[in-house]
């Protein structure tokens, strides 16, 4: 037992692609998106902080960089699969936690379990640092979405991720974070010059 195998198990998130079995242009791991995660929920805690909010900034960075590691167990699986009944959503996540539990009793030195514990458990609750979670998530999902849609990719996968992150989005109860997505960041990537017109997916999402 050391903190050894936790380190060597950085390298199985890179190697986990993200959407599996999609044609893309460009491929996503697991690691770089959790990454990314922890620097969206950083840009908008810094506008909620700005606006009167209080961010437990250790809690959120240790929400956004942790939250997809038990995927080294099973793996990225599809949200509409993960989403399919509340039943099955519920299983995946009873075998990630239980997974996770004999990865850290097995792996972790024992004067460290009680923080690992903490630190692997589910993210996205209803603290201001659990939304922020959910944002930044579905925000990465928008993007990588997005960006097969610029390049053409016709697969209709992508605007299903698309228009399902950005709904979820949309009503994320974070009122000053969530306007300036809209107000500001929805507008840029209007501008955007895109080969699918993701402008007019994007415009009937809004008015819904």
């Amino acid at each position: 037992m050391g903190i050894h195998k936790f380190f060597m198990s950085m390298n199985d998130l890179e190697r986990i692609i993200r959407c599996p079995g999609r044609f893309k242009f460009e491929e996503h791991n697991v690691a770089a998106h959790s990454w990314k995660v922890s620097q969206y929920a950083m840009f908008f805690a810094t506008l909620e902080e700005n606006n009167g909010a209080t961010i437990n900034w250790k809690s959120l960075y240790e929400k956004t960089i942790n939250h997809d590691f038990a995927e080294i167990f099973i793996g990225d699986i599809k949200t509409p699969v993960k989403h399919a009944s509340p039943e099955l959503k519920q299983m995946l996540t009873h075998v990630e936690e239980k997974m996770m539990e004999k990865f850290i009793l097995d792996e972790i030195p024992k004067e460290f379990q009680p923080v690992f514990f903490d630190r692997m458990k589910e993210g996205k609750d209803d603290t201001i640092e659990g939304r922020l979670l959910e944002l930044a998530d579905k925000l990465d999902q928008v993007y990588e979405a997005f960006a097969e849609l610029q390049r053409g990719n016709t697969d209709v996968e992508f605007v299903n991720m698309y228009e399902t992150a950005l709904r979820k989005i949309l009503h994320i109860p974070l009122e000053t974070s969530i306007n300036y997505f809209k107000e500001v960041i929805m507008q840029e990537i209007m501008k955007e010059q895109s080969v699918i017109d993701v402008k007019s997916i994007t415009v009937q999402l809004l008015v819904e």
